[in-house]
């Protein structure tokens, strides 16, 4: 007599692991890559200047729904036409760009211009 463990697992098994997994991983990834970005920020913003806070957040909420769905579907395709190490690599690739594109913003904005000169 065989138990589960003798049966061959499924391929969408192998890949995404189990459905509390899936959902425990994309939430903290999301929830601590959002802490302290320009949405957040503008979400504040936006809150204090209206002083409808639930409105803020239900539209804040929508449209993190909305881009987090184009991101999901984009997704979902770009695995279908490359494969897992290409997709995780081109990921790695364009976070470590964003990331240094950003630095080049933050350190252009806070250095000041060589040739500025002061006013007055």
């Amino acid at each position: 007599m065989s138990d589960a463990s003798d049966a061959p697992a499924s391929s969408e098994g192998q890949r995404s692991g189990t459905w509390g997994a899936a959902f425990l991983t994309t939430f903290t990834t999301v929830f601590l890559a959002e802490l302290g970005d320009k949405t957040q920020l503008a979400a504040l913003l936006l809150s204090a200047q209206s002083g409808r806070p639930g409105l803020v957040f239900l539209g804040a909420s929508i449209a993190l729904i909305c881009s987090s769905l184009v991101g999901v579907l984009l997704g979902r395709w770009l695995a279908r036409v490359m494969p897992p190490q290409q997709l995780e690599r081109l990921a790695g690739i364009l976070m470590v760009a964003l990331g240094l594109w950003l630095g080049r913003q933050a350190v252009l904005n806070l250095a000041p211009m060589p040739n500025a000169l002061p006013l007055g």
